[in-house]
């Protein structure tokens, strides 16, 4: 019986993409305002962050300094001058970020639903993020109180997909693995990589990318709105919302 649900953040409760966008062009119009590329500058960041990001993962480097190779290869695939102050440069883009943070429109239903179940599952996040801006990104949002507990590499000591990140939280919240559910946007880190630690794992495909012919067999939703049924099918108990008098 699944007994928790543990959330990804960034593309699966949290609307990243759109908080990137608003950021990625308002901080390149400052810069230079009506640059030809400006269209381009989300699909970039995002780029960079897939590239950049890995190396503070790994412990190549420090977040800080990953933050300054992104942006300093942002400006140079633009054409824009480099930052002399790369740190406070990001700080301004950050700015712009935090203003467009925004939660999904099936969230809010989405857990209300969850809740309402009986036996309801205890709700979580489990996030390669930093500790401090995914806990402000939760209250910004309003879902900070929903969560039992925010699980991050500060706390179970790796990243998404070790298969140590996985069986710590569980340990956290007192479960075996079998018992967790773990939904996200991130086909390897949430869906297969969990299920290979002894979790269940559901893959939210929001933008609808399809697995390759070569990927695992997973259970594959487009909107959280799906996600009581998938719980259903794999906890028969939980039924729906008591009728006890």
């Amino acid at each position: 019986m699944i007994r928790a649900i543990l959330f990804d953040l960034d593309e699966t409760l949290f609307d990243h993409r759109r908080a990137v966008a608003h950021a990625a062009t308002r901080w390149t119009e400052s810069v230079c305002p009506g640059h030809e590329l400006l269209p381009e500058t989300p699909a970039l960041w995002l780029d960079l962050e897939d590239k950049h990001v890995p190396a503070w993962q790994s412990g190549e480097c420090s977040l800080a300094e990953q933050r300054r190779r992104r942006l300093r290869e942002f400006c140079r695939r633009l054409g824009l001058p480099e930052p002399p102050d790369p740190d406070a440069a990001f700080a301004g883009f950050l700015t712009h970020y935090e203003s467009a943070w925004a939660a999904f429109a099936d969230v809010p239903e989405t857990l209300e639903a969850l809740t309402a179940l009986d036996d309801a599952p205890v709700l979580g996040v489990l996030t390669n993020g930093v500790a401090v801006q995914q806990e402000a990104k939760l209250r910004r949002i309003g879902l900070m109180d929903r969560m039992e507990v925010v699980l991050t590499p500060d706390t179970l000591g790796a990243f998404k997909p070790a298969p140590q990140c996985y069986h710590e939280a569980a340990a956290k919240l007192g479960l075996r693995p079998q018992e967790v559910l773990m939904v996200g946007d991130n086909l390897l880190l949430d869906a297969v990589a969990p299920t290979r630690a002894g979790m269940r794992g559901v893959w939210l495909d929001r933008y609808r990318a399809e697995p390759g012919a070569s990927s695992p067999a997973v259970t594959r939703i487009t909107t959280l709105r799906d996600l009581p049924d998938v719980l259903a099918a794999l906890s028969p108990r939980l039924l729906g919302p008591s009728r006890a008098a």
